[in-house]
């Protein structure tokens, strides 16, 4: 039962005679009456006992978009049910309008829409739905919570959808050249041609040879379906705020453009969310349907405040591709992780793979070093300048390795990366 602010004014009103009259009988006339009205009200509310919630899940909404949750009150009791409704949502599912006045006749339904705008990123729930059902005089009420469970999927913005079409216009212009300008023999048949002086006398077709009665050579191109494994760190580091989004989510950019672009480009793709155990895994099972199983594998993820365990990342690169592929580490390049995990296993990734090492700077850090107009400023920017010659130390040691490094700002990283995959397949190395 609850009881409006209405009676709560009753009661104050009734404790004047009591201070004013002579005796005890107004007191009790006026408590008599308060109590009448009270029960009256209560009796003539609609009860909850038979009031049924059905919510409809919203279906998944990319973050900053809204979507319209739907609950539909049925009403099987006997009196018409006025009163409110509260939708319980969690603070970051952004909802609108949570607390609603409802008017559902006996017998009926009434369908309610709670508009939700989220604030952040994965599954966002509501366990149940409180209802209060007021009398015709609205000085108390009778309330009940009804477990009606429901959630909605908050998927990644994938804001460097916008650099996409530059760089499927690359890839075109590369597929138009002739293979001669791509370094590398190939491995794929591409078409027979007539045998010229120079060619390798190991490219002859022998049976078409004896077929047409002239040297016959193959011809080969590089491979398009390669194999591209993305590896995402959702250790501790990636928890770090960088500019206005965590490293988890610029990692979750940059891998989004990758995968999408080496998909159109024929290769097939495959990620990996990972720190000590497998958060999340996602591949390409056909053309175009990569995007949707990358953005239902991310949504979920959230930075795990442990260490990265390094030795057990080429295992889970072999347990998706045993063949030559191109790695891709999405992690950290500050001082301390990188030389006691990252660095071995680059190492040991390169020799059996083309790998790329991707990683977040932080923008700050260049405004550090500008800033020497005091005492403060000149520490400060020697810190920064330090940080910088760490990373610049650790990039040329992945480098001497044979790692390929993208160090670059949040906003930079996606595009930068997607320029070093079609420069890598440019040169033949994919």
């Amino acid at each position: 039962m609850a009881i409006s602010g209405r009676f709560v004014a009753l009661v104050l009103l009734g404790l004047v005679p009591v201070l004013l009259s002579p005796g005890w009988l107004t007191v009790l006339a006026t408590a008599a009456v308060l109590v009448a009205l009270l029960v009256a009200d209560l009796v003539f509310a609609a009860s909850l006992r038979r009031i049924n919630v059905v919510r409809a899940d919203p279906e998944n909404v990319t973050l900053n978009k809204s979507v319209d949750a739907i609950l539909t009150v049925r009403n099987g009791g006997a009196r018409p049910l006025r009163g409110s409704l509260r939708d319980g949502w969690q603070p970051s599912a952004g909802a609108q309008n949570p607390v609603q006045a409802i008017d559902v006749p006996a017998g009926e339904g009434r369908r309610y829409q709670v508009k939700l705008h989220p604030v952040r990123r994965g599954d966002l729930a509501a366990p149940h739905v409180t209802i209060r059902s007021f009398g015709p005089l609205r000085l108390a009420a009778r309330q009940r919570t009804i477990d009606c469970p429901g959630s909605v999927r908050v998927l990644p913005p994938f804001h460097s959808r916008r650099h996409l079409p530059s760089k499927l216009r690359k890839l075109r212009e590369l597929d138009g050249k002739a293979a001669v300008q791509i370094r590398g023999a190939g491995t794929e048949f591409d078409s027979l041609r007539d045998y010229v002086r120079g060619d390798d006398v190991r490219s002859i077709d022998w049976r078409a040879t004896a077929r047409r009665s002239a040297v016959v050579v193959r011809t080969w191109r590089p491979e398009r379906d390669r194999r591209v494994v993305v590896v995402l760190d959702t250790s501790r580091t990636s928890a770090a705020r960088i500019g206005d989004e965590t490293r988890l989510d610029t990692g979750i950019e940059a891998a989004l453009l990758l995968g999408v672009l080496a998909e159109r480009g024929g290769d097939r793709v495959d990620f990996v969310a990972f720190d000590r155990r497998t958060r999340a895994r996602a591949g390409s099972a056909g053309q175009g349907t990569i995007l949707g199983r990358l953005v239902q594998a991310m949504a979920p993820l959230e930075a795990e405040l442990i260490e990265m365990d390094w030795p057990a990342v080429p295992a889970q690169v072999r347990a998706v591709s045993a063949h030559r592929s191109l790695v891709v580490l999405l992690t950290s390049l500050d001082s301390g992780a990188p030389e006691e995990g990252l660095l071995p296993v680059a190492e040991r990734l390169a020799s059996q793979h083309v790998v790329v090492v991707a990683a977040v700077r932080d923008p700050q850090l260049g405004a550090m070093l500008r800033e020497r107009h005091d005492a403060t400023g000149v520490f400060r920017a020697a810190a920064a300048e330090r940080a910088l010659l760490q990373r610049a130390a650790v990039t040329a040691e992945l480098r001497r390795y044979g790692a390929e490094v993208v160090d670059a700002e949040p906003h930079e990283l996606p595009p930068r990366l997607a320029d070093m995959y079609i420069r890598l397949k440019a040169a033949g190395r994919l």
